[in-house]
């Protein structure tokens, strides 16, 4: 299991194991979200890079006539 350190100005560097298997980039933005004393980092992708992640999946289901203004 990797480990961090948070720095004396409260920085903390993600394990290279971890940045390998995510495919995280110098610069990359992620999203920190923090709920019930648990902080998680979220890769921000790029709208190209997630374009085609759902191709295929059925659309039918959503939403119903009925819900429509």
């Amino acid at each position: 299991m990797a480990q961090a350190v948070v720095s004396t100005k409260y920085q903390v560097v993600i394990p290279l194991e971890i940045r390998r298997a995510l495919g995280l980039t110098v610069g990359q933005r992620v999203q920190v979200l923090a709920k019930s004393g648990v902080i998680t980092l979220v890769p921000i992708r790029p709208l190209a890079k997630v374009r085609g992640l759902v191709k295929g999946m059925s659309t039918k289901g959503f939403r119903d006539k009925k819900d429509r203004a």
